[in-house]
């Protein structure tokens, strides 16, 4: 019994044009997971977690500033969503360099009946955006109940 192995010469034996399109291929990379535009249009991590008195809400979006959040509540419909701009230049003698980045993100969420949406508080602290959503008294009020199975 014989086994072939399948070489692929691309692999083995880099070429120049590897190198000068780098930049390019890696921005268009979907092979390994990624989107079309690789990290450009991430979306941060969000943790919801339910308490007696509130829900909470965390997302993951460190580099941020306070003044780049847009928080929006539209009948039961929160939509968090930010934005940002940076511009760089530097000046040598010979050259001008200038950079531009930007980045932005927007997620939608349905709010659960029995919550307070004129009351809902938001912080930004150490790269995570936290909102809290208070529940109505007759929400906090309410008992889990235990259904036994028969």
């Amino acid at each position: 019994m014989s086994t072939k192995t399948l070489i692929r010469t691309g692999d083995l034996m880099p070429t120049v044009f590897n190198d000068f399109l780098k930049p390019w291929n890696n921005w268009f990379d979907t092979n390994n997971g990624g989107s079309l535009w690789g990290n450009v249009l991430t979306v941060p991590a969000v943790n919801i977690v339910e308490h007696k008195d509130e829900f909470k809400i965390s997302l993951a979006v460190p580099g941020m500033k306070k003044e780049d959040f847009k928080i929006d509540v539209e009948g039961d419909m929160l939509t968090i969503s930010a934005e940002t701009k940076e511009e760089k230049e530097e000046k040598e003698k010979k050259y001008t360099r200038k950079e531009y980045s930007y980045s932005s993100f927007s997620r939608s969420f349905t709010l659960p009946m029995g919550t307070r949406s004129d009351k809902i508080d938001a912080r930004y602290e150490d790269g995570v955006l936290k909102l809290m959503i208070p529940k109505t008294e007759e929400t906090k009020k309410l008992e889990a109940k235990h259904i036994a199975v028969r």
